[in-house]
């Protein structure tokens, strides 16, 4: 059952960047069941969305197409920038306007992004335990103490660092990584390749940070059945055909796993 925030519905199914979903919120230009909508409201797949009176169509869920793009560095992943940056879609073709991304990438960090016309489909994605892999460069070796937190998950009180300076989040806690493989060391550097099962706000970067490790460099690689492998930095491919099998399996099975819990 559908399950999401106001604004990301709106953003999902319209024109409008999540930002200017808050706009119109904050305008009481949006009703939800003809009820003014607040910023904290969930649009439930029963619910009626309005703006400006008219009503917001989702789109079909039964009909979705997938793509892989190669984000490079210096690209926000969102529709618009208040700041003027170059966001996802100037890379993109134009057909493409209307692809919602799963998950992000933050500003400084590059490779797989998925992107899909459907938001059911990309809310599942998003909201899955699929491994995320990642390919790190540090600026030191971890030593013991990380590599046991990584193995046993972590949670801080205090995740300020590796964030954003203007991000609110404060703490976080981090399940084990699916998997770590130190694949070199150098003098200044050391490289490694990591596999999460989240996808929070610059996770990697504070988990590194309480530790005192800058990462130098972060490119996602793989996301659950997909991986980037040759596919050129700011290009884009549709999903193969047996990638295609591997989603349609993995949506059965999460398709199955509600129906056992109802």
């Amino acid at each position: 059952m559908l399950n999401m925030r106001i604004n990301q519905y709106i953003s999902h199914n319209s024109k409008y960047s999540r930002r200017e979903a808050d706009a119109l919120i904050k305008e009481a230009k949006v009703k939800i069941n003809h009820k003014i909508a607040t910023l904290s409201d969930k649009v439930a797949s029963s619910d009626k969305v309005f703006i400006n009176g008219n009503i917001l169509k989702p789109k079909d869920s039964t009909k979705y197409t997938i793509i892989a793009y190669n984000k490079p560095k210096g690209e926000i992943v969102s529709k618009k920038d208040p700041r003027g940056r170059r966001v996802i879609y100037d890379g993109l073709d134009s057909k493409f306007s209307h692809f919602i991304p799963i998950g992000r990438l933050d500003y400084a960090s590059d490779g797989l992004l998925l992107l899909s016309d459907s938001p059911k489909i990309a809310n599942i994605l998003m909201e899955s335990k699929l491994t995320r892999i990642y390919n790190l460069k540090l600026d030191s070796k971890p030593n013991q103490k990380v590599f046991e937190a990584m193995s046993e998950g972590l949670k801080l009180e205090n995740a300020r660092a590796g964030g954003h300076k203007n991000s609110k989040i404060t703490s976080m806690e981090f399940a084990p990584f699916e998997f770590f493989e130190l694949i070199k060391e150098a003098k200044n550097y050391t490289k490694i390749k990591v596999g999460i099962n989240e996808g929070k706000n610059r996770e990697l970067r504070r988990f590194f940070a309480h530790f005192g490790i800058n990462v130098l460099d972060l490119k996602r690689v793989g996301y659950g059945f997909v991986s980037l492998n040759a596919l050129p930095s700011g290009r884009n491919r549709y999903l193969s055909k047996k990638e295609y099998n591997a989603l349609h399996k993995f949506l059965k099975e999460m398709e199955d796993k509600n129906a056992s819990r109802n």
